[in-house]
């Protein structure tokens, strides 16, 4: 009988511990996810030297003030576009000062998520998602860009954005850096105990609308990973029909691999061979 009360006992224990471990997880998934607080200026004064470059605030639909760049090309247009999505904690400034080298002769827009940097709001997903496609929907209706040679860039965190504004606006090319097949994939290989699916509010399930994307897709991965193990990866590039190329960087890893130089090239030469591709001589 005291074996059995003490069984109970610490079975009630572990109880109590694992629903205050959930309950914890719960409370503190938008800093776990997210972390806007470390989203700091990167860059204090961003500048690209091959683009004309200004600060923008752009109203999101329900008010919200989102700040960020924009960068075009100085020859007059109208020149192809691209939106980029950033990653847990990225504050995008330092697109501004690499843009000459991610996207020569293209006009770029890179914009703060809400909560992060200057842009005001509290980040979720279902607002990332609205957002980016208000984003693209400004981007393409500007006098300067052509609407036909558009591209969503993501990374990590911002590759489930693109992946979804992908499927709803149709661009003519889409980036993904270290994606990932889902959040709430990987957070269940986090969390292996808890029951996080029934308490995540922002799963980023790509996976699920990978086989909607008809524009070619180009993954780039790091070569050590550690945040978006490959496997979670593969995931998402079976499902992915219109798939270019899936290459690892030399060299990177998850937090320094959009700043390298062959990453910026190999994005630079995928999407301007999508932008201005080379007419096919006759035989």
């Amino acid at each position: 009988m005291k074996h059995t009360k003490k069984v109970a006992g610490v079975a009630g224990i572990l109880s109590v511990l694992w629903i205050g471990l959930t309950a914890a997880v719960a409370a503190s998934q938008n800093r776990l996810l997210f972390n806007p607080l470390g989203s700091r200026r990167e860059v204090l004064k961003p500048y690209s030297a091959g683009h004309r470059t200004r600060a923008v605030v752009i109203r999101a639909k329900d008010g919200t003030r989102l700040s960020g760049w924009l960068m075009t090309p100085r020859l007059a247009g109208p020149h192809p576009g691209v939106v980029y999505f950033g990653g847990r904690s990225e504050e995008v400034s330092w697109v501004a000062r690499d843009a000459g080298q991610l996207f020569p002769g293209m006009t770029v827009l890179a914009v703060n998520y809400r909560g992060y940097g200057d842009s005001h709001g509290d980040p979720a997903e279902i607002h990332f998602v609205e957002d980016g496609r208000m984003l693209y929907d400004w981007l393409a209706n500007r006098r300067d860009v052509d609407p036909q040679r558009m591209a969503v860039v993501g990374r990590s965190l911002g590759s489930g954005v693109a992946v979804q504004v992908a499927i709803d606006r149709e661009p003519c090319s889409v980036v993904l850096i270290t994606p990932y097949d889902s959040i709430l994939a990987i957070a269940k290989r986090k969390f292996r105990t808890l029951p996080v699916e029934y308490v995540l509010r922002h799963k980023f399930e790509s996976v699920k609308y990978a086989e909607k994307i008809n524009a070619p897709v180009y993954v780039l991965r790091s070569e050590h990973d550690d945040i978006v193990p490959h496997s979670h990866t593969d995931l998402l590039v079976q499902k992915l029909g219109t798939l270019q190329a899936d290459e690892i960087v030399p060299g990177s890893n998850h937090i320094n691999i959009p700043y390298l130089p062959e990453t910026q090239e190999r994005i630079a030469y995928f999407l301007t061979d999508r932008f201005y591709p080379q007419p096919v001589l006759p035989v």
